[in-house]
């Protein structure tokens, strides 16, 4: 099996490095391998480097079957399934996209209840409902609804930035040069930003989801005072203008207000633990 894998990421123009390990070797925590696709699976998939460059490190219990459903070369992007052979029905299967986006490679979870059988739909399945809004709104065609920049939206990486030029925004309220990011991913910074509603929340490494107030003030003293801890808004409606920067990514620039949308990974249950955080 890891033959017919390793081949089938050399197809798209990646390394990976594959590891089988024992059941056993889980039934410490139970939350599976500490992985970029999340806590709570048996499956692990990161990106790490080494002296020659970037590669997937894929890590699996010995009984989950792991099986490559689609290859798109050209595209350099494969869907990756995941069989638990512990688990029955939706649970015992999980989708990863594994691709190259821009200037490094990826792995993002697809959520389970698309049933997402090839590249194409898992792609479409990472699009959230806002997203689809506005390209039926502006009518853009099969062809270019997987493009950077749209008239109905603007990607960078796992942010959709879908226009709201009517937006009225209190320029007392605006701030500038603002992270976002998704858990304990490199936060994307937007040069301004404007919120409406959310829940403040205060983050540090250890607890990169946040906690709030009445949770952080339920540590003990020395926890507090062991991390360096920022507030920060959990699942607001955000609003970005201007330049959205990010290392992995080439910089956008927003001419007009536009919401801020994660795509649909936090969905999945390999993500679900997984806030958005600004």
């Amino acid at each position: 099996m890891n033959t017919d894998i390793v081949e089938k990421f050399d197809r798209m123009g990646a390394r990976v490095k594959v590891t089988a390990i024992p059941a056993w070797a889980d039934q410490r925590s139970r939350r599976g391998i500490r992985t970029r696709a999340g806590s709570g699976t048996p499956v692990s998939i990161d990106i790490r480097r080494d002296k020659t460059g970037e590669y997937f490190d894929l890590r699996h219990r010995k009984d989950v079957d792991v099986q490559i459903l689609d290859v798109r070369p050209a595209d350099r992007h494969l869907l990756l399934m995941t069989r638990d052979a512990s688990h029955t029905g939706e649970q015992a299967n999980g989708r990863f996209l594994c691709g190259h986006d821009e200037r490094s490679w990826f792995v993002a979870a697809i959520p389970e209840q698309a049933h997402a059988s090839n590249v194409q739909k898992a792609k479409d399945a990472l699009k959230p409902r806002e997203v689809w809004d506005a390209i039926r709104e502006h009518g853009i065609s099969a062809k270019d609804r997987d493009r950077r920049r749209t008239e109905a939206f603007v990607r960078q990486g796992e942010w959709f930035f879908i226009p709201r030029p009517r937006l009225n925004v209190d320029p007392k309220l605006v701030l500038r040069d603002e992270p976002i990011r998704r858990g304990a991913g490199k936060p994307h910074r937007c040069q301004l930003l404007y919120r409406q509603g959310g829940q403040q929340v205060y983050v540090c490494p250890k607890f990169s989801n946040g906690l709030t107030l009445l949770q952080y003030r339920g540590l003990p003293p020395a926890e507090r005072q062991a991390h360096k801890w920022r507030i920060m808004m959990r699942d607001a409606r955000v609003y970005a203008k201007g330049a959205i920067r990010h290392a992995d990514h080439k910089t956008v620039w927003l001419t007009c207000w536009h919401e801020v949308v994660m795509n649909t990974e936090t969905q999945s249950r390999a993500m679900r633990n997984v806030a958005f955080l600004d």
